[in-house]
């Protein structure tokens, strides 16, 4: 067990080597070489910066949907001439009353797996909606597993957009993934302001272009207020166009007016709309809308058909910029809302940092010397070990570019001292054997096979709590998970790779002397 081929030994030094390098590059500022630019993380706690919970309410969605089938089926009831009252919604569900002599029919077609109104899930073995019968009134609402898959479809195109409105701000390293069903975790570390994210992130950015209503007294028009005022002007309910036109919206200065504005390039089947409405209503005024808030009214004065089109108002340079942004990254399909907020300030992160590395300089000294006292010329090699052993944690951080935080520098420290509990098991094995064997190589071999087992049973089940402390655990819970686990895996290589090898050119020099552990 104390050979080392050439072949073996090229490979466990090329591992330290590169490694090495890795680890090392962490104190080169680099960002141009692709290699060179790896670094370990710091996290939220460390670096300081903004930390988001949004939750997504999917209520709106489930009324549109509701809308789009109360409308479906209406349609269906009149092209199988089938005798309905009443159709509306109420409380998230579609509630009618049906003639006796069709429900059989109503329910077959409901119960079809190929229905369009009704889905059928496979994977669930479940519809997307149940409904209960009762004095031929019918009630129709979302079933357990309709609701997560609208749920779970709001969630996913969230997490989406919210990702491009950050990117496009030019956040550093920024982390958003999703929490359980319908929340969105936002960490955005080096942020100490994040008032600017909340508003981009606390709108839907959905936006329309509707005519304004000759009439107050219009049936199909309501009134909504300016986004900058409480004046309210009484807007037609017909969308003449939508976001979802939309291709670029860029913020631009206009000369002329000397006010900023926002230019929108559209697809050609937005363009062919806003030209035809353009040509139509030429003299009357057209509302942008965003969010139900005016932007701005005002008058068509030619029809517009080129497909670009400029949004005015009383920006600013920011506003123009943040609402050409919200454009560009597309409307939210459900409003967000920011359920919890932290925000923590560089120089707490600079003091954990400072903790954090003297916590793990004064544990790695104290283990060094207890090493050195304990096993004396054993503990040099222990010591090398636990060196290198740290030398590789950080290079294999450093390649999964991975994010340090504070339980990541306590699964670092905790892995300090697992790392020489193996060497540990190791040389008391070694100094049991010399009791009964004469031959000093044999002991070392012996020792190092009798306490392998042991090694692998200790760090194995260390490592499967840290793998699920992975999946199942939260950010910082993560973080230790990752230190911890890789920790495993480079003490475990450290002890059974490079001390052995170095306790194997010990034990060979020493062969013919009396060695004292």
């Amino acid at each position: 067990m104390l050979y080392f081929s050439r072949i073996k030994l090229f490979i466990i030094y090329s591992i330290i080597v590169i490694l090495s390098f890795f680890s090392f590059i962490n104190f080169i500022d680099n960002k141009e070489n692709f290699i060179l630019s790896k670094k370990v993380k710091l996290g939220l706690d460390l670096q300081g910066g903004s930390y988001l919970l949004l939750e997504v309410d999917s209520k709106p969605i489930i009324n549109q949907n509701l809308q789009h089938k109360l409308l479906s089926l209406g349609k269906y009831f009149k092209k199988n001439k089938i005798k309905y009252q009443n159709l509306k919604l109420i409380n998230q569900s579609i509630n009618f009353q049906i003639n006796a002599e069709d429900i059989e029919k109503f329910e077959k077609f409901l119960l079809n797996k190929d229905n369009s109104i009704n889905i059928y899930y496979n994977q669930y073995r479940s519809y997307e909606m149940n409904y209960s019968l009762e004095d031929n009134r019918v009630k129709l609402e979302y079933s357990k597993f309709g609701l997560i898959e609208i749920k779970n479809s709001a969630l996913d195109q969230s997490l989406e957009i919210v990702r491009r409105r950050i990117d496009e701000v030019g956040t550093n390293e920024p982390t958003i993934i999703r929490r359980g069903n319908d929340r969105i975790l936002v960490e955005l570390p080096g942020l100490d302001d994040p008032n600017r994210i909340k508003k981009l992130l606390g709108k839907t950015a959905n936006l329309t272009f509707r005519l304004v209503s000759e009439s107050e007294d219009d049936f199909g028009s309501e009134f909504l207020s300016y986004e900058d005022s409480e004046a309210q002007l009484s807007v037609s309910k017909r969308v003449v166009l939508s976001g979802n036109n939309l291709i670029a919206a860029q913020p631009r200065f206009d000369n002329q007016n000397n006010q900023n504005t926002v230019n929108i390039s559209l697809d050609r089947a937005g363009a062919k709309k806003f030209a035809r409405a353009t040509k139509n209503n030429v003299g009357k005024r057209l509302a942008i809308i965003l969010d139900n808030k005016i932007i701005s009214a005002p008058v068509i004065k030619e029809a517009i058909l080129s497909g670009n089109s400029v949004i005015s108002g009383n920006f600013t340079f920011q506003s123009a910029t943040d609402l050409a942004l919200l454009l560009r990254s597309g409307a939210l399909p459900a409003p967000l809302t920011i359920i919890e907020e932290r925000t923590v300030g560089p120089d707490l992160g600079e003091d954990s940092i400072k903790a954090g590395a003297i916590s793990l300089a004064i544990g790695f000294l104290l283990v060094m010397i207890y090493m050195l006292y304990k096993y004396r010329k054993l503990g040099i090699i222990a010591d090398l070990a636990l060196i290198i052993n740290l030398i590789l944690l950080i290079g294999i951080l450093t390649v999964l570019e991975a994010t340090l935080t504070l339980p990541g520098i306590a699964g670092i420290i905790l892995t300090v001292g697992m790392a020489v509990d193996a060497n540990v098991l190791i040389f008391e094995r070694i100094k049991e054997e010399m009791v009964t064997e004469k031959s000093i190589i044999h002991a070392f071999d012996m020792g190092y096979k009798k306490a392998q087992s042991a090694v692998l049973d200790a760090n194995i089940t260390t490592l499967i709590s840290a793998v699920i402390l992975f999946f199942l655990g939260s950010g910082p819970v993560k973080g230790f998970a990752v230190t911890l686990g890789i920790g495993i895996l480079t003490t475990l290589f450290s002890a059974y790779f490079f001390a052995r090898h170095l306790s194997s050119l010990y034990a060979m020099k020493n062969k013919d002397k009396q060695i004292v552990l």
